[in-house]
């Protein structure tokens, strides 16, 4: 069984990763009604003696040894103090330790240099040393998961620091990175600085990137609400089993944006469920960036989750299955504002969970291939993973990741953003105070921007000179 690292970077990263561990107990603690320390929880969960002012590790070893104090696969960063205090407060705190992260009290300022150049190269040390006690702890690390926010200074600073160290101290272990894109009308007015600055180190140094736009959740929020109004319960929320029950569990007051952040946080629960859990076809997570990524840099992948659940508990009818495919094809449900359908696909993953048949996966394949368009060297793009285990509360879900020459559109509007902001070289000086910045970065990464939206559009277009892909992106 493989491990995965979780690093959460900034106030977004901070939160979503408090709905991450708060849901990823939720699931385990429901499909594990013993409190045993099993393969599943190790991927994420370290099983711990605390016993004595102990703190060393428990094995699986047969699976059948209980639960002492689950402590998290976790890094946590942040160049402010009151979002991880409030985590450390929160139902989930008894996960995280000191050892475990690292804040400072002054934060970013909204500006990419700062906790990119400053912040990043004071810590930078520390960040090391806390990811190797981390990595020491697992016996087979397969990834690293960063959750970071785009806009805001430490998110894109720091978080494409931390992503650029662990490209060079840990080359062989996938980085996924899931990365937070402001609205258009977002009220940091230098977002689209420090978006472009940090588009620049993800194209260079990710090995996938799943792209979430702020407005793409507000509408799905908004339209799981008026599907299935729900009022707050009152009193403690109920703890799912013994593993919830020892290690906190479900908050039972909503926060703001817990909503926008359980969306996330399923989708990540969607994509490890492979490493966590058995299934017919599952898919693990290297088999994504090796069947899902034709060119290095290309390798953002558009996301979507048939059902929508935003709440935490939520009770929405099932969806109909074949009425599942449809809708992960659909913008309605795309997690950024784009239309895959009307450009092209590149790779594309179905990973289901449940209850599926195959032969219903296939009949569903053969029902939309008619109304897809594939790039002529991979007319057969379809990878699809079944996981037998299904997400709490529903009989089966699907995720969608495609990589799809529809990300374009959102990155020409980031970059008619940054345009509009540099013509009048607005608030430029903030970033070139910072030691080592200068304003030839600004250039450097809008031109990387460009670039990779030429790509896209010479892909689409059905020229260019972009090189075919290897034999091994042959999907079955």
């Amino acid at each position: 069984m493989t491990q995965s690292i979780v690093v959460q970077v900034g106030q977004c990263g901070n939160q979503i990763g408090c709905r991450f561990w708060d849901l990823a107990l939720r699931e385990h603690g429901h499909y594990n009604k013993s409190g045993v320390y099993d393969e599943p929880i190790s991927c994420f969960f370290r099983n711990v003696d605390t016993r004595g002012g102990g703190n060393s590790d428990l094995p699986v070893g047969n699976g059948k040894g209980k639960i002492s104090s689950l402590k998290a696969r976790a890094v946590i960063v942040d160049m402010e103090e009151g979002v991880v205090n409030e985590l450390l407060r929160g139902p989930v705190g008894e996960l995280f330790d000191h050892q475990q992260l690292i804040t400072d009290v002054s934060g970013s300022g909204n500006n990419w240099a700062t906790g990119n150049k400053m912040y990043g190269s004071k810590y930078e040390e520390e960040i090391g040393d806390i990811v190797r006690r981390t990595a020491e702890h697992c016996d087979c690390l397969q990834s690293f998961l960063i959750l970071h926010s785009m806009g805001g200074g430490t998110g894109s600073g720091v978080g494409t620091k931390v992503l650029e160290m662990l490209k060079d101290s840990y080359p062989d272990v996938y980085k996924f990175v899931t990365a937070v894109y402001p609205s258009d009308d977002d009220d940091v007015i230098t977002s689209p600085y420090n978006s472009v600055l940090a588009m620049h180190q993800l194209t260079q140094h990710a090995d996938c990137v799943f792209p979430i736009e702020n407005q793409a959740l507000i509408d799905i929020c908004s339209k799981v609400l008026k599907a299935c109004p729900t009022k707050t319960k009152k009193g403690p929320a109920k703890p799912d089993s013994t593993v919830v029950a020892s290690q906190g569990g479900l908050q039972a007051r909503s926060k703001p944006f817990d909503s926008m952040n359980n969306i996330v946080a399923n989708l990540l629960l969607n994509i490890t469920s492979a490493a966590r859990f058995e299934g017919s076809l599952n898919v693990d997570l290297n088999e994504i960036a090796m069947n899902l990524v034709p060119y290095p840099r290309m390798h953002y992948l558009v996301s979507s989750i048939t059902p929508l659940y935003a709440m935490q508990d939520v009770a929405l009818p099932p969806r109909k299955l074949d009425q599942m495919f449809s809708d992960a094809f659909s913008r309605e449900y795309q997690l950024i504002h784009a239309d895959p359908k009307s450009s092209l696909y590149l790779a594309t993953a179905l990973m289901l969970r449940g209850k599926v048949e195959i032969s219903d996966i296939r009949r569903n394949i053969d029902r939309l291939r008619q109304k897809l368009h594939f790039v002529h060297w991979n007319q057969e793009g379809w990878k699809t993973g079944l996981c037998s285990v299904p997400p709490v509360g529903q009989p089966y879900s699907l995720l969608t990741l495609a990589n799809n020459t529809c990300f374009q559109y959102p990155l020409r509007g980031l970059r008619d953003r940054f345009s509009k902001l540099y013509r009048r070289k607005a608030h430029v000086h903030h970033y070139t105070a910072v030691d080592g910045i200068e304003e030839q970065l600004f250039r450097d990464s809008v031109e990387s921007l460009s670039s990779l939206i030429e790509d896209y559009q010479k892909l689409e277009s059905g020229m260019g000179n972009i090189v075919e892909p290897p034999p091994r992106l042959t999907v079955v």
